[in-house]
């Protein structure tokens, strides 16, 4: 099955992080990343999406994160 995330986060090091566990997992990047200035908080925030190959049939029910 084909697996998709979107990580997010503000623009710190913590996305930054965020992404290389997701890569460090077998993840691998789905096109480029965004940026977006999020108001209501005042920050910039980021987004990359994922995909990933696994074994199985894809069900609503797979924890996403833990693949």
């Amino acid at each position: 099955m084909k697996l998709y995330r979107f990580l997010s986060a503000d623009d710190t090091a913590v996305f930054c992080h965020k992404v290389t566990v997701a890569l460090n997992k077998g993840w691998e990047l789905h096109g480029g990343p965004t940026y977006a200035f999020d108001a209501a908080n005042g920050v910039m925030r980021c987004g990359q999406a994922v995909v990933k190959e696994a074994p199985g049939e894809y069900h609503p029910d797979v924890k996403l994160g833990e693949q």
